[in-house]
């Protein structure tokens, strides 16, 4: 081993916060590297600092050290919880690292507030994309750490417009510092309030709503329909196994309508983010009011008409291709051009357009291209008697890139 490093929580900045064991770690060591907040009380100290924060950095500056060196790197909150230890492990494989737990804002801001927090849900809009509405809408107890685009005043704002303004919500600012501030009130009356960017916030819902698996499932009664069109749930439920989802995904779906397959999606993906494209206002008009019966939150209606309305979306994971209007070609090349490895699922009604996409997907030397016709007949009745009635035959071609 090359030397010792020591990767210590700091609890939450004050220094009353701070461990025994993390004090005779910090005590033993030659070099202490972090953030200039973390580092800054120990100038007198007479040990070197190194204000860093990305993992590479220091790591480098450790491996500059005499063989020998004992070095602390210093951690806000426990290097356990959403902390800058989890990327140093692998980088220190060469020296004796020892973690040293410390005081996390979960922990710290339940225990002001008066509350346990083993049944908490947590998640972190900090600098990343979540659905926090449907996070809070989902579970009894949610613990967000906010900042960013995502600061606590906004998240209330979003709560307030879905419908759960009356939910008790408690904010925490500058926590542990003489300083510290924590609010408490509705989501309604706390958006009107100004946070710190970096704050912390608990919400309580009594009545969670506990949406399970989400891809099967959904009646096409339960949408709200108009004159948009709309995937069908037969097709929509197996266009939506094509498209090997997974909790993290961005999704695409392109030609939206109504919005069933991008509601079903994006409670599908509740760790990544949909974007709904629709040129129809009328539409998106629908497609919103679907969003918000179903708390569909990490769902993003784009208006405007693909390929022009795709090219400022994040690269995808998935596509559904439930309409393209004579541009198919563009489209996926729009899509390949973001991610080489994206697969692609496009429902068909004509045999032109199956002709289309079978003529792209082999062109663009699509892997695992899978065709399957899709025909549904459903019971109505007539009088006393039940007749089945033959929908359109549908046809779902899906594929990936290559990579």
């Amino acid at each position: 081993m090359k030397g010792r490093v020591y990767l210590i929580g700091m609890g939450m900045g004050n220094p009353e916060t701070l461990t025994a064991e993390a004090s005779a770690a910090i005590e033993e060591c030659d070099l202490l590297l972090g953030a200039t907040r973390l580092v800054e009380p120990y100038i007198h100290s007479g040990k070197e600092l190194a204000p860093l924060i990305a993992a590479a950095d220091i790591a480098a500056k450790i491996g500059e050290m005499p063989e020998g060196t004992t070095s602390g790197v210093l951690l806000s909150g426990d290097v356990g919880f959403y902390s800058g230890a989890r990327g140093l492990y692998a980088l220190l494989a060469d020296y004796e690292v020892l973690s040293i737990p410390g005081i996390s804002s979960l922990s710290y801001f339940c225990a002001r507030i008066c509350t346990a927090w083993q049944d908490v849900h947590i998640v972190s809009a900090h600098g990343r994309s979540c659905d926090c509405v449907g996070a809070v809408r989902s579970h009894g107890k949610t613990f967000l750490l906010t900042g960013g685009d995502n600061r606590a005043q906004d998240i209330c704002a979003e709560l307030a417009e879905r419908g759960m303004g009356e939910l008790a919500v408690w904010v925490g600012e500058r926590l542990s510092y003489p300083d510290e501030a924590i609010s408490y009130g509705t989501a309604a009356d706390l958006a009107r309030k100004d946070f710190d960017s970096l704050a912390v916030m608990l919400v309580a819902n009594p009545a969670p709503v506990r949406t399970g698996v989400a891809v099967p499932g959904i009646s096409d009664d339960d949408f709200l329909r108009g004159d948009a069109p709309m995937t069908k749930e037969e097709v929509r439920t197996l266009a939506l196994s094509k498209l090997h989802l997974y909790s993290h995904h961005i999704l695409w779906d392109v030609g939206a309508g109504t919005g069933s397959v991008s509601i079903q999606g994006a409670l599908a993906v509740p760790d990544g983010q949909v974007y709904a494209v629709e040129r129809e206002q009328a539409a998106l008009e629908l497609m919103a009011q679907n969003k918000a019966k179903f708390g569909a939150g990490n769902l993003k209606l784009v208006a405007g008409e693909a390929p022009e309305a795709l090219q400022p979306l994040p690269a995808p994971d998935r596509v559904f291709l439930g309409g393209t209007s004579g541009s198919m070609a563009e489209i996926l090349g729009i899509v390949f051009d973001k991610n080489p490895a994206a697969r692609v699922v496009v429902t068909a009604v004509t045999l032109e357009t199956l002709a289309e996409a079978t003529r792209l997907f082999d062109g663009m030397g699509l892997k695992n291209v899978e065709i399957a016709q899709v025909s549904v007949t459903k019971a109505r009745s007539v009088g006393a008697y039940h007749m089945m009635t033959a929908q359109n035959p549908v046809f779902i071609i899906s594929g990936e890139g290559q990579g």
